[in-house]
């Protein structure tokens, strides 16, 4: 009797995704200064108040970068405040659906499965349909052939005969047909890649998909700004680490 007077304790302390996503910020807060007094403060504060208001990133892109970071990180818990301020910020539930998608390539399946049991319940709460979606295989973006070709034999020539059948896959799946998806435009596409790349201290990457992220669309001011905000997401030590890396990057690209 014992045993099962705790599993019932202990079920009845556990909030399902659909419960959190009614969360208002308020609620969060409330929450939070049970625990946590200062971290609040920081939060309504400097997060909320001041963060998500700074002018050099629009709130639709300031919500991408904070879901491709909980996603890279596997953080399901703010997860469904965060998707519920994405779609009040303009991102499509098609975008969403690419932002898991891609994701699970650049952070692991595991990852994108976990954002995809939040968002699930999110769609349903908010009655988005299969017809708002991206389709399984839809007409790809032009490909950049030259472009292409130039990294394709970089990587080949680099990890060829080390493993070749990431290589052939990096080739197939990610750059012909991953990265062509419409269900992203490119920059967002890059934003996202960034973003998950500085979130997950995986700064090896970064210079090659920073400047990809420039070359579409993505100004070095933006850039700037992603490292800010993701420092509250990602935690200081994984943006300073990125943050020569984009020095090095801002500096070798022509003015």
């Amino acid at each position: 009797m014992k045993l099962l007077a705790a599993m019932i304790a202990s079920l009845s302390l556990i909030v399902s995704p659909a419960t959190r996503a009614e969360q208002k910020p308020m609620q969060m807060l409330d929450d939070v200064r049970t625990v946590a007094p200062a971290l609040e403060k920081y939060m309504q504060g400097r997060l909320l108040d001041e963060v998500w208001k700074r002018p050099g990133l629009a709130p639709r892109d300031r919500s991408v970068v904070t879901l491709a970071a909980l996603i890279a990180r596997n953080q399901t818990i703010e997860m469904p405040y965060y998707l519920n301020l994405a779609l009040d910020n303009g991102v499509r539930p098609g975008e969403i659906s690419g932002i898991i998608t891609h994701l699970a390539f650049y952070s692991g399946w595991s990852n994108a499965m976990a954002a995809v049991a939040v968002a699930k319940d999110i769609f349903s709460q908010r009655k988005i349909g299969a017809d708002q979606l991206p389709p399984a295989s839809p007409s790809l973006l032009p490909l950049n052939e030259p472009a292409e070709a130039q990294r394709a034999e970089r990587v080949g020539q680099q990890f060829g005969t080390v493993a070749p059948g990431v290589v052939q896959y990096t080739t197939d799946i990610l750059f012909r047909d991953l990265w062509l998806r419409p269900d992203l435009a490119p920059r967002d596409r890059s934003l996202v890649t960034v973003s998950a790349l500085i979130a997950a201290g995986q700064v090896a990457q970064v210079p090659y998909h920073l400047n990809r992220a420039m070359d579409n669309g993505l100004t070095q001011a933006q850039a700037a700004e992603v490292l800010t905000h993701l420092a509250f997401y990602a935690g200081w030590p994984n943006v300073f680490s990125a943050l020569p890396v984009a020095k090095d990057v801002f500096e070798k690209r022509p003015r």
